[in-house]
């Protein structure tokens, strides 16, 4: 897993920054990105892509992720930002923000995906990274528990759609609040099963 930041190392780089993203599908909600720079040479066994842990797991190695990080920035783009310039562009302008978010100016940025970010830092893009690169791993964790405790926020102001537990993803008791409340302000106007409620003129 450490293999691209001792690559990085290896080419001189001193500050590397994985970036990763949560929350791209939902029907609701904010996307979230994270930034992570750990101390060189930097090991743990247990960081993992975050889709392969329980939310128990992932809660436990924040915790640890916020004590041995050099730096963790955060970016969280809106769902009213999402509808305006659509998914890819709010994670991207996430994962910027996480970037500038950092307290230490990464030199190397290593980033899930196959898109780059609009800023002049030596960067390299890792399709799965979040399952093949250290920092990108532990970035992945850092998104989904924040963009999670974000959803347990809304859920307090818009229990109707069982934030809660869905975190804002389509699943079936989600849709069907969907068709049976109409959409709260939260909800991504331009994603197809929102945007076909709203045609019916339902708006929480």
């Amino acid at each position: 897993m450490e293999h691209y930041e001792l690559k990085a190392y290896e080419r001189g780089f001193k500050r590397v920054a994985g970036v990763d993203e949560a929350g791209r599908g939902p029907l609701a909600g904010p996307v979230v990105a994270a930034a992570v720079i750990f101390p060189e040479g930097y090991q743990n066994d247990e960081i993992k892509d975050s889709k392969k842990l329980t939310a128990r797991q992932r809660d436990r190695l924040y915790k640890v992720l916020k004590n041995d990080a050099v730096a963790i920035g955060l970016g969280i783009v809106e769902s009213s930002v999402i509808d305006k310039i659509n998914i890819l562009q709010a994670a991207l302008l996430a994962m910027k923000e996480a970037i500038g978010d950092l307290s230490v100016e990464p030199d190397c940025l290593l980033i899930d995906g196959n898109q780059r970010v609009h800023l002049s830092i030596e960067q390299q893009t890792i399709v799965d990274g979040d399952a093949l690169c250290l920092s990108i791993a532990a970035a992945s964790i850092i998104a989904k528990v924040s963009r999670d405790q974000i959803m347990e926020i809304y859920h307090r102001q818009y229990p109707y759609y069982n934030f809660l537990k869905n975190k804002g993803y389509g699943t079936k008791e989600h849709r069907d609040a969907i068709k049976q409340h109409g959409c709260c302000k939260i909800h991504r106007q331009s994603f197809a099963p929102v945007r076909d409620s709203l045609e019916q003129g339902e708006l929480f």
